[in-house]
């Protein structure tokens, strides 16, 4: 696939699963209750221990079902180790160029980590395929729907803090999709895949509000 088709399946619920864990069972453990759920696009943390062996495990137990990324790439030695275990897609909380160039030497989309319409516009410079907006609880879909007025072309991923009641927000105000970590997978299995199939209907259901 072609890094645009990647990006595509991999926002296109509007939303991407967040899994970080104190070690690789919990890890992969929520990632299979999430992809039971229904979710598509997951990333993996790289400050989860053994976080590359739970890419590579998931991508051959999933095949072509998913897509599987790598979370919190903050070098590009990170962004080839992530690529080499079958990341599809590259996530970072910060602006490195030297990611992108190497996600995108192999043919893989990043997402890096922007804060302000500057970093924005670098991004969309160094070639960025969708910009993190992080934390995005230190912002509000009306900054949002205000920076796109200006910038339209940004396709904004705002991530941290992001909650179930407020994801459908942020799609009206613009954003192409939500990272949601433990807002999405916390409690049991048949909690998770109630939360799941609500949050997708209302975002499906979420209609951008014209610039």
């Amino acid at each position: 696939m072609y890094r645009w088709e990647i990006t595509r399946a991999a926002l296109e619920q509007r939303v991407l699963a967040i899994v970080r864990g104190d070690n690789y069972e919990t890890a992969t453990a929520t990632a299979d209750t999430l992809l039971a759920a229904g979710i598509t696009g997951l990333e993996i943390s790289l400050t989860t221990p053994f976080a590359l062996e739970a890419i590579t495990t998931l991508r051959r137990e999933t095949g072509d079902d998913s897509v599987i990324g790598a979370g919190t790439v903050l070098d590009g030695a990170s962004a080839r180790m992530a690529v080499d275990a079958g990341a599809r897609f590259l996530v970072s909380p910060s602006l490195d160029a030297d990611v992108i160039r190497t996600g995108h030497r192999y043919g893989v989309p990043v997402f890096p980590g922007v804060a302000s319409p500057t970093e924005m516009v670098r991004a969309l410079e160094l070639g960025a395929d969708a910009l993190k907006l992080f934390p995005a609880s230190a912002y509000t879909p009306g900054w949002l729907r205000d920076v796109r007025s200006a910038l339209p072309q940004a396709p904004v991923l705002p991530t941290g803090g992001v909650t179930v009641a407020r994801a459908p927000e942020w799609i009206a105000a613009g954003a192409v999709a939500c990272g949601m970590g433990s807002a999405l997978a916390e409690g049991d299995r048949e909690a998770v895949t109630k939360r799941v199939t609500e949050l997708l209907q209302k975002l499906e259901d979420a209609v951008p509000a014209d610039l």
